[in-house]
């Protein structure tokens, strides 16, 4: 027979233990944290939004770090003093999975959202530029090929570049190295222009370390670091005549009074053209999510279904109307079901 102080001992013991859960489930975030990518950043703002007007919960906090900067914040630990989700304008990097593995995020899962363009525009009423990729390569990079070497870009001017291109200096304004808007730009417009060029081709068959460490650093003296507000680029634009900007296609399409695009290889950016994948600056959108904050941070799967919801990223729906170029039907599809499934995602392969 159980004393009253025995009793009391354990009515003691089970409300101690009633405030830890209390203290566990209290210091679980009441909002979804996502970070990163720039040109993701309007869209993710959009389905925030719609979210918390459907389900009246709190909105989720979006931040704009780069996609670089998103994943490295989202791979540093976890609970809830990381984000849930990192927006990413590229896939991740096999270094930054293994960044994530070694800090316990595990069970990353990637959901495709869509396509994008990277364009290049200038002030509606400057000069129309009509690029190949190995003029981008040409102006744009801080060692180029002349004669068979290597050597500091030498270039000034875009007829020196090429003929037919504007006789404008060469200065462009573009995202950061945390960006996803630059290493997808890096590679698919300076490392494909580079590579029409056999000895750099050669390079890179022969060692692809070596051909990045010389073709991929952009120049400092034609090439501006303008930040991850592209909407400050597009501004600097109608303000700097002859310049040019890089950023996604959706701010060249909120913009087109403004600002217009150049062509690349023949290709004008569109969402058809972009959609196909015949301009060549076409690239996909991502969110990457912990599995392991399903059920815990609250509201995070609901959030992740409007992401990836007809009315949201289907064709159609609210975010191409901001400028996102929807997937065809079968892999929204199979991206929706992946967002059920929360299969975690294999390490890259590079």
């Amino acid at each position: 027979m159980k004393t009253k102080q025995t009793k009391a001992l354990l009515g003691c013991v089970a409300a101690a233990a009633l405030m830890g859960a209390g203290t566990d489930a209290w210091a679980a975030r009441d909002y979804v944290w996502a970070a990163g990518s720039s040109t993701v950043f309007p869209f993710a703002t959009r389905v925030a939004e719609n979210y918390a007007k459907k389900t009246g919960k709190k909105a989720p906090k979006i931040e704009s770090l780069g996609t670089g900067g998103g994943i490295k914040l989202f791979c540093s630990g976890t609970g809830d003093a990381f984000p849930d989700i990192a927006n990413a304008s590229r896939p991740m990097k096999k270094s930054e999975f293994d960044q994530c593995a070694a800090k316990g995020v595990k069970d990353i899962v990637q959901i495709k959202i869509g396509f994008d363009g990277i364009v290049v525009a200038t002030d509606k009423d400057g000069a129309d530029y009509a690029f190949k990729t190995e003029q981008l390569y040409l102006g744009l990079a801080a060692k180029v090929l002349r004669f068979g070497q290597f050597v500091p870009n030498p270039y000034k001017t875009w007829d020196e570049v090429g003929a037919g291109l504007p006789g404008n200096n060469i200065l462009v304004y573009g995202p950061p190295p945390s960006s996803g808007t630059r290493d997808a730009f890096v590679e698919l417009a300076i490392e494909a222009g580079a590579r029409k060029f056999p000895t750099a081709d050669a390079i890179r068959s022969d060692n692809e370390k070596k051909f990045k460490e010389l073709v991929d650093p952009l120049r400092k003296d034609g090439w501006v670091d303008a930040g991850e507000n592209d909407n400050a680029i597009v501004g600097t634009l109608t303000k700097t005549p002859g310049s040019l900007g890089v950023f996604g296609w959706s701010y060249l399409e909120e913009n087109m009074d403004k600002i217009k695009g150049a062509s690349v290889n023949g290709v004008k950016p569109s969402p058809n053209t972009i959609a196909d994948g015949s301009y060549p600056l076409a690239r996909s959108l991502y969110i990457y999510v912990k599995k392991a904050n399903i059920g815990v941070t609250q509201g995070l799967q609901e959030f992740v279904n409007e992401f990836v919801s007809d009315a949201a990223t289907g064709r159609g729906g609210y975010l191409q109307s901001r400028g996102l170029i929807p997937l065809p039907a079968g892999q929204h599809d199979a991206q929706k079901q992946a967002a059920q499934k929360l299969s975690p995602m294999a390490r890259p392969a590079a």
